[in-house]
């Protein structure tokens, strides 16, 4: 039962992964790509955790947790340059 949660699990991820770059490629404006972006790398964070679980493997949590700190910085700093430049 818990594999089949953890197939769901990835299947969900995968569709929004797609879905993200959708709007990643197709968005109107700047802060939708970067919106799209970030969830992009949440995604990502998110399948990191998923094979984490079925490889039983806990140095891929600190992986996701360097990767989830660097992305929350990368969007910070973006945002700030779209703002009021550097």
């Amino acid at each position: 039962m818990v594999d089949l949660l953890i197939y769901l699990a990835a299947s969900l991820a995968g569709m929004a992964f797609i879905l993200a770059m959708i709007r990643f490629v197709i968005g109107p404006g700047v802060s939708d790509r970067i919106v799209a972006f970030d969830v992009v790398t949440i995604v990502a964070i998110t399948v990191i955790i998923i094979t984490a679980l079925e490889e039983d493997r806990v140095v891929y949590l600190d992986v996701a947790l360097v990767y989830a700190l660097l992305s929350f910085l990368g969007v910070i700093v973006v945002a700030r340059y779209l703002e009021r430049g550097f």
